[in-house]
């Protein structure tokens, strides 16, 4: 499926948010990079050796390099879900803060953050740091399982440098329509 869409000279986002060992993290980045893939996620709860073997196996393809993008929290949680898995003391922005750096202080290309972390984010780690941001949702979209939304203009004002927006528009009636929406939104 990535050969077919890279054919058609299409970009590649593949957010498979991997999480294992640094052989494994590597290995899969290196299958990705193989096939084109322009950018790919990780989980930055991987720890150090983890993300350094996925942006060391990434940079192994030169100028054709993918870009490896580090999942901070989900959006999908917040502060109640960060203490069910043991994040304790600790607001969601506040972990997303520590990931961040963490994982780009390591080699991450970029992040994957809520659109209400992105705006601090932006301001704080370096110029062409990548900012691709899931919980986007037009205005007056249902959140549906997502607990830290923004609309897709508070994202991009913020400074997100891409925008996840799934179910807005693949449950639309018309998700031509809606996909144009959201863009007129953006502004």
């Amino acid at each position: 499926m990535v050969k077919a869409v890279k054919d058609l000279g299409k970009k590649v986002f593949l957010d498979l948010k991997f999480h294992d060992i640094p052989r494994t993290v590597e290995r899969a980045v290196t299958s990705g990079g193989k096939l084109g893939v322009d950018l790919m996620t990780i989980h930055s709860v991987g720890g150090k050796a983890m993300i350094r073997a996925a942006a060391d196996a990434a940079a192994a393809f030169g100028a054709a390099a993918p870009k490896i993008l580090a999942v901070t929290v989900l959006t999908s949680l917040d502060q109640s879900d960060l203490a069910d898995v043991g994040i304790v003391g600790r607001t969601p922005a506040e972990q997303v803060r520590a990931m961040a750096s963490f994982a780009t202080s390591n080699g991450a290309d970029g992040l994957v953050c809520s659109p209400k972390e992105v705006g601090e984010l932006s301001k704080a780690l370096k110029a062409g740091t990548l900012f691709i941001t899931p919980g986007v949702r037009p205005a007056g979209a249902a959140v549906g399982d997502q607990k830290r939304v923004a609309t897709p203009a508070d994202a991009v004002r913020d400074g997100a440098t891409h925008l996840v927006v799934g179910r807005p528009i693949l449950a639309a009636e018309d998700p031509v329509a809606a996909a144009l929406a959201i863009r007129a939104e953006m502004g």
